[in-house]
């Protein structure tokens, strides 16, 4: 039984000086054709629009141009920008009907591929986003092999060049369908592009196609294409598709620096975030959840190994190759320990977990090792970083890391293990100048791998997790040379922009440092560098539900990927974010920080709250895993979530079954889930929460983090025989009582 309530959530060169002659040369882009054709006819002094109006400013007219519907915004100072609305190849538009409610126009226009409906929603003070969707209704069976790109950036009126420009966002893979730029000529201003693709949905499924990789281009040819159809893969006649769904944010602002093109940025995401629909959510069964996940994690064999006498994790199902790694240890321990600190439950594995830490420290070396040392020469070496010497950047911060953390908490072996190896860990810092390779060997500090793409650089989100181990240290022994280290290694992440994010927890890991070292310093810079790290976790997310294909089997709103490129979301980066973010919103409690920083952050929450239990395969068809899995195997009856969720077309699980992301459950539970002393019932909210006040014969308080303009689920959660008391539910402030409805 349970009540559900829904709420709103409150570089210079010393000694040497150049002399330079610089010459401007002005060149143009090569455009196609077709670009060509577009700007010169948008450009056509007696062109008419069809439709004008001024919204907050800017100015909005459509105009027709024989086979293409065009909707062109100016900017106050009258630089411009073109969305196509309509396009059929070789044909002539023909407009049928208009009609006006408010801010809001609709467009009916014949084409010979069938009936257009076309609706413009222009910005307004309550939603300052202009919204733009097209549907087509075919008259014949359909195949789209070509489709151009819908944005075109002009320059202002009678001019006939093109606008300059640069794009600092756009897709990869299965991201969310955005396109963030600046104008750079004339000096406009910038945009937020975001294509819904969740309403793509239908022309998805009957084209077999994926919506990944469709917003993007080279500027000037920019925005969104639709993805090509395979041969005999056509949209049905007489069905009704949507072409597009696109929400546009603008600015007048071109940003003068890094920290200011973060806040725009931020600030543009979050007001298309407002406008964008978003999915029901729906209550997941966590304290169910959990138990089977201990059960299957503490009695599977497939989960553990023994080496020396002691048992260890695998890091997937069955995986008897690898040796043991201590990531994967402490990964799953720490979560563990949120559990058992907030139920008061002793859990045996706990304590044979800790057993197997101390071997991985190298007294020759001075640190603990990723490889279990009597077993790591055993290894294939089939991949770089699978030799007994060969360290991964980011995986010695991270166990120093978590050590810390249980250090923290009292325990001594963990303590030593961390105060051991900090004087290694300094000394691979400074030999790297606090730029990390992506592999190195732990003897000779020799490169194994300098960057991860060429030209690209190393784990750049390195130097945060450094300064986070930096800040534990200091925190832990009072050194101030920890300190220092911290504030070093931070300033390293200054001008990486949206090029700083290596894999997804690190990169909040690092944001929550830089918030504690401005809190700690009071050095504005820091806590924009917080803001630097959120922005670039943000950029990889998925804005939208893949409803099409296998992907109507699982909710993938505001999912996130593990890193760059990765091609699908990862079930341990998403719950050491998840966690992640929520220690953010607990430092930046009484701080003032970006109000859209706020409701990103709490909304990705939410949702994940929603989405992970969709990483268990219990909880998905058989037919949708894959047959062929990279590491160990897949056991689908076992409540140990997949590493790996995938586009719509393609089957989850190939990478393998991650025991490593077993803290999943252990993590969501302690943070959303109130208990009161002697009720028969938990409080539950899907919001991240702040201070909750459970006194005896007390009313039970606490505040919701996040953003008022946003709905948030609260539940009353029966956990006992015994009969629910009389309760109310109130907001502060207010004497009138929350309706809810019983479950």
């Amino acid at each position: 039984m349970s009540y559900d309530f829904f709420i709103g959530a409150n570089r210079s060169v010393h000694g040497v000086i150049n002399f330079c002659l610089a010459i401007k040369i002005f060149t143009m882009n090569a455009l196609s054709p077709w670009l060509l054709s577009v700007n010169a006819k948008l450009n056509d002094p007696q062109l008419q629009p069809v439709f004008e109006q001024d919204a907050l400013g800017y100015s909005f007219k459509v105009y027709f141009i024989d086979d293409s519907c065009w909707l062109v915004a100016a900017w106050p100072k009258g630089s411009r920008i073109a969305f196509r609305l309509v396009y059929s190849p070789n044909d002539k538009l023909e407009l049928t009907g208009t009609k006006e409610k408010g801010t809001q126009v609709t467009f009916r226009i014949k084409s010979l591929m069938g009936d257009y409906q076309s609706v413009i929603n222009l910005p307004n003070e309550e939603a300052p986003v202009l919204h733009l969707t097209t549907d087509l209704k075919t008259k014949a069976p359909l195949l789209f092999p070509y489709w151009p790109r819908d944005i075109v950036p002009l320059d202002a009126a009678g001019s006939d060049l093109l606008a300059e420009g640069e794009i600092k966002v756009s897709q990869v893979g299965t991201r969310s369908g955005q396109l963030y730029f600046n104008f750079t000529r004339p000096n406009a201003g910038s945009v937020l592009y975001l294509q819904n693709l969740t309403s793509l949905a239908d022309y998805n499924q009957a084209t077999e196609t994926s919506a990944g990789d469709t917003v993007g281009g080279e500027w000037p040819e920019i925005g969104f294409a639709l993805p090509p159809t395979l041969k005999h893969k056509a949209l049905e006649a007489g069905k009704s598709y949507s072409l597009s769904d696109a929400f546009i944010a603008f600015s007048e602002e071109v940003p003068s620096d890094e920290p200011a093109m973060v806040h725009q940025y931020l600030d543009l995401l979050a007001a298309v975030y407002l406008a964008l629909p978003k999915p029901a959510t729906h209550y997941q069964d966590w304290p169910g959840i959990l138990q089977k996940g201990l059960a299957d994690l503490q009695a599977s064999p497939g989960c553990w190994s023994q080496v020396g006498g002691n048992h260890y994790l695998n890091a997937y199902v069955c995986d008897y190759a690898t040796p043991p790694e201590i990531m994967v240890q402490l990964a799953v321990l720490l979560p563990l320990l949120d559990y058992v600190e907030w139920s008061d439950a002793q859990l045996e594995v706990m304590k044979k977990i800790k057993e197997g830490l101390p071997a991985f420290y190298n007294k020759e070396l001075g640190t603990i090792m990723r490889w279990h040392p009597k077993v790591a020469d055993k290894m294939q070496g089939d991949e770089e970083q699978k030799k007994p010497m060969v360290m991964d950047s980011w995986y010695l911060q991270h166990p120093l890391l978590n050590l810390s953390r249980l250090a923290l908490k009292g325990d001594e072996v963990a303590k030593t293990l961390f105060l051991d190896s900090l004087e290694f860990a300094i000394k691979v810092a400074h030999h790297f100048n606090y730029s990390w390779p992506v592999f190195y060997k732990m003897d000779t500090l020799e490169v194994v791998k300098a960057e991860t793409q060429p030209g690209k650089g190393g784990e750049k989100d390195v130097p945060g997790l450094y300064a986070h181990v930096m800040l534990q240290a200091w925190e832990l022994t009072g050194k101030k040379q920890y300190l220092a280290e911290a504030e070093k290694a931070a300033l390293k992440l200054k001008g990486l922009g949206f090029e700083l994010f290596y894999q997804a927890n690190n990169t909040s890991f690092s944001a929550g440092a830089l918030l504690r070292l401005y809190k700690i310093t009071k050095k504005e810079v820091y806590k924009e560098l917080s803001y630097l790290c959120l922005a670039n976790v943000f950029k990889n997310v998925k804005l939208w539900d893949c409803n099409y294909g296998y992907g109507k089997n699982f909710p993938s709103f505001f999912a996130l990927f593990p890193l760059n490129d990765a091609p699908y979301t990862a079930v341990y980066e998403e719950q050491e974010v998840f966690c992640a973010f929520h220690d953010y919103l607990k430092n930046a409690e009484d701080e003032d920080i970006l109000p859209s920083l706020r409701l990103l952050v709490a909304e990705y929450i939410r949702f994940l709250v929603e989405r992970a239990v969709y990483y268990y395969p219990t909880r998905l068809p058989k037919e949708m895993l894959s047959e062929e899995v990279k590491t160990g195997e897949v056991d689908p009856t076992l409540w140990i979530a997949l590493e790996d969720m995938h586009d719509g077309w393609e089957k989850s699980g190939e990478v393998g079954q991650e025991v490593y992301g077993a803290g999943n459950a252990f993590g969501i539970l302690p943070r959303h889930y109130m208990q009161l002393d002697g009720q028969p019932f938990m409080i539950y909210t899907d919001y991240p929460t702040y201070g909750f006040s459970p006194k005896k014969h007390r009313p039970a308080k606490f505040r919701l983090a996040g953003d008022a303009r946003l709905m948030g689920r609260l539940m009353l959660v029966k956990t006992g025989k015994g009969k629910m008391p009389d309760f109310t539910v109130t907001i502060r402030g207010s004497k009138e009582e929350l309706k809810g409805k019983k479950n």
